[in-house]
């Protein structure tokens, strides 16, 4: 027997990237994004938006339009199926094999689809919406090989410096267009971790490091800015000898180090964290441990 429509407590988003807004209205806030296939807990409907919550635990109202709604065993059908992440940081999948035929939709870093190797080197794709369409093959990385990846710093990096000059976007989270908390949490679950979403809540987890002496600090640690450690409002991604790339105007790159041409005297730097000694620990989890997915 089927299930009803009281079962649907599971949600995919079914575009490249989902606003959320903090109000059932298209006016409203922009508070966060989600890419396609991210998984959503459904938790109301108004006004033709839906409540969700996101994988981190954060909520937001999503426009109906932006999503597929799943009963929970449909949920468990997706969670079996052969999935893949696309893993450049923006592209197009198309209604035939190679570049020729028309665009089906727009990805971007972070996109989670169904999938099957098909002619040419390219995939065969499903959207969570049921839309197929082909991507290249070698832009993508098969779910169970991304859940697996090492935690490699220098990966996560890479993926930063390939969004230099990325504009900045108040609630962005995806490769289109990010804020500084989005930035970071993006770049991180390339290697499938997760991150809390703002930078207040960030500068909760991880390992916490002693900023007196910048010899402590190591590529990869989250350096956060503000009126005080409890007062964060900013943070950046360090590259090593106190530069660290950020989003703010757009993604570039900074120095904490007074005299440095590329150092800010205005923003203050209050504290940092180190998320790869962290890992599944509160507020830091990988996506193979996350329920979820």
């Amino acid at each position: 027997m089927a299930e009803s429509s009281t079962n649907i407590t599971w949600a995919l988003a079914s575009l490249s990237v989902s606003n959320l807004r903090a109000i059932p209205d298209h006016t409203s806030e922009l508070v966060s994004q989600v890419m396609m296939g991210t998984p959503l807990k459904v938790l109301e409907y108004k006004d033709k938006f839906y409540q969700v919550r996101t994988p981190e635990q954060y909520p937001g109202w999503l426009d109906a339009k932006g999503l597929q709604l799943l009963t929970n065993r449909e949920m468990e059908s997706w969670k079996a199926s052969k999935r893949y992440l696309y893993y450049e940081v923006s592209g197009y999948a198309y209604d035939a094999p190679g570049h020729k035929g028309e665009a089906v939709t727009d990805l971007v870093l972070g996109d989670l689809f169904e999938g099957e190797p098909e002619v040419e080197g390219f995939l065969k794709i499903r959207t969570p919406d049921g839309r197929t369409g082909y991507v290249r093959q070698a832009d993508c990385i098969s779910f169970d090989q991304w859940i697996f990846l090492e935690p490699d710093v220098g990966a996560v990096l890479s993926f930063a410096r390939q969004m230099m000059g990325s504009p900045y976007l108040w609630g962005g989270a995806s490769s289109k267009a990010v804020d500084c908390s989005g930035f970071t949490k993006l770049v991180y679950y390339s290697r499938g971790i997760i991150l809390a979403r703002d930078a207040s809540q960030q500068a909760r987890y991880g390992e916490p490091i002693d900023i007196s002496n910048m010899e402590n600090l190591q590529p990869g640690d989250l350096l956060f800015f503000g009126a005080s450690a409890e007062r964060i409002s900013h943070v950046g991604l360090h590259l090593g000898n106190g530069d660290f790339i950020h989003s703010s105007g757009r993604v570039h790159v900074s120095s904490i180090v007074p005299g440095d041409p590329k150092h800010d005297p205005e923003r203050n730097f209050v504290a940092a964290r180190r998320i790869m000694n962290s890992l599944d620990t509160e507020g830091i989890s990988r996506v193979k441990s996350h329920e979820w997915f």
